[in-house]
């Protein structure tokens, strides 16, 4: 007995089964979308936390080094002024001199890194993702680019206009 192709019911569906319809189907591509991202971001928040606890531990190692290296000032500072005492200047004198020394380089350090701040770059690529963020998250037909994208030249990315940043 022969068989036609449509009345033999397609195999792991059975008969009478619709497909499902487009909408459905974005529906739960969206969904599946989000999953993913909702679970990158909680894997991102996992690392982080990670490497933050291990971070604070190493600044709070960092700060403890600081804090007794300042106080071991104290006493070399105080060396210092008792030394030139011992050459004959005024006690007071020699105080005096020691605590404008410790000004100057307090003043020294306040103008490294003050230059230091002032060299801190902002996150172009990120701010400029984010500024793009809307505009990538409302989907276009294929074969259908609303936006242009930047080219990528010998690890410098050529923005819209003329404003170039290193990757």
């Amino acid at each position: 007995m022969a068989h036609s192709a449509s009345s033999t019911p397609s195999q792991g569906r059975p008969t009478g089964a619709e497909e499902p319809s487009i909408g459905a189907l974005v529906q739960s591509a969206m969904a599946d979308v989000s999953t993913l991202i909702r679970s990158e971001i909680e894997l991102a928040k996992a690392e982080v936390g990670k490497s933050a606890k291990k971070a604070g531990i190493g600044a709070g190692a960092f700060g403890a080094a600081g804090a007794l290296l300042a106080f071991s000032l104290i006493f070399i500072f105080v060396a210092i002024a008792e030394f030139l005492t011992w050459l004959g200047l005024e006690r007071w004198i020699s105080y005096l001199i020691v605590w404008f020394l410790i000004v100057l380089l307090a003043a020294v350090a306040a103008l490294i890194g003050r230059s230091s701040l002032k060299k801190i770059e902002k996150p172009e690529r990120t701010l400029e993702t984010l500024r793009e963020l809307p505009e990538v998250m409302h989907r276009e037909a294929p074969g259908q680019r609303h936006r242009e994208v930047p080219t990528v030249t010998n690890g410098r990315v050529q923005l819209r206009g003329s404003d170039n940043y290193k990757v």
